[in-house]
């Protein structure tokens, strides 16, 4: 690496105790839980679409794409909407609450096995001091099988 390494900004977020990140240029907001209007014939991650100030969303909750447990929603449960090229899409987690700035040296490889989350969602780790952020693959966070989501 050159000594103009640059940092990547990005916003943490939880699922089950565990730290993720996505690069913060695409987050557009940070939202509260609100009413999700249910799509028919969609896989059981889509939770279904919101209107948000104007534009209709689709969301989709984390822990299950992940295949983790679910668990009720709380007052920390998030929506955090991204601005991708071609649409919006919003992904429910546990909790958001952090900006940080991560050196691209602090970031290695994703390990072939990652707790409960498929490796292929996950671009890299990042080790800060004592802690651990998996950075998201959203490529492959959005692909499914047969499924495309966009507006």
């Amino acid at each position: 690496m050159t000594e103009q390494a640059e940092k990547l900004k990005a916003i943490v977020f939880e699922l089950e105790t565990k730290e993720y990140a996505v690069p913060v240029e695409l987050v557009g907001s940070i939202e509260r839980m609100q009413h999700i209007t249910r799509v028919p014939k969609t896989k059981d991650f889509v939770k279904g679409v919101i209107n948000l100030r104007g534009v209709v969303t689709p969301i989709l909750d984390l822990r299950k794409r992940f295949k983790m447990n679910e668990e009720a929603y709380t007052d920390s449960t998030r929506i955090i909407i991204l601005h991708l090229e071609n649409f919006d899409v919003g992904f429910i987690v546990d909790a958001a609450y952090d900006v940080i700035d991560i050196d691209n040296e602090a970031i290695e490889p994703a390990p072939k096995v990652i707790g409960t989350v498929d490796a292929d969602y996950i671009d890299g780790v990042a080790k800060i001091d004592k802690r651990l952020i998996m950075l998201l693959n959203l490529d492959k966070v959005l692909q499914s099988e047969g499924v495309e989501i966009n507006n």
